[in-house]
């Protein structure tokens, strides 16, 4: 590796580090596929510059977290961190599509039909062979 070549990669490197603030996990559990939309919050004062990259692009539309890393041009993992304090200042919020959200907004009405059909199907891909249970009831 050529001397320039390196210096390219430590400045790649400082450059994620301060964009982190030194972390390296974010305090959410995020997919590459979690789906991003605003929220009504703002980020809070300090944040990178690149926390107003990624709220333009989800009050766009509703973006991947894999979407944001590939249009902002840095690590998926960077990005995580980001949209963590983003989502805890309620500037982004992870949508629940209707087909998977109960039918009324009873918060003790449980997951709805679809989310379990669509859950029992995914469950049944992964273990083909698992045993089937007689329903209770």
């Amino acid at each position: 590796m050529t001397t320039h070549g390196r210096a390219a990669e430590d400045s790649t490197f400082v450059r994620t580090y301060t964009l982190t603030r030194g972390r390296t996990k974010p305090r959410h559990l995020l997919g590459l596929e979690t789906v991003l939309d605003a929220g009504p919050g703002r980020p809070g004062p300090g944040q990178a510059e690149e926390c107003e990259d990624i709220l333009t692009l989800c009050r766009e539309r509703r973006r991947s977290v894999t979407e944001l890393a590939g249009r902002l041009g840095r690590p998926v993992t960077a990005v995580k961190i980001l949209v963590s304090d983003l989502l805890d200042a309620d500037a982004l919020v992870v949508p629940v599509t209707s087909p998977y959200a109960a039918a009324d907004t009873d918060a003790d009405a449980g997951p709805s039909p679809q989310l379990l059909a669509a859950l029992s199907a995914g469950l049944k891909r992964k273990w083909p062979d698992a045993l089937a249970y007689p329903q209770a009831g």
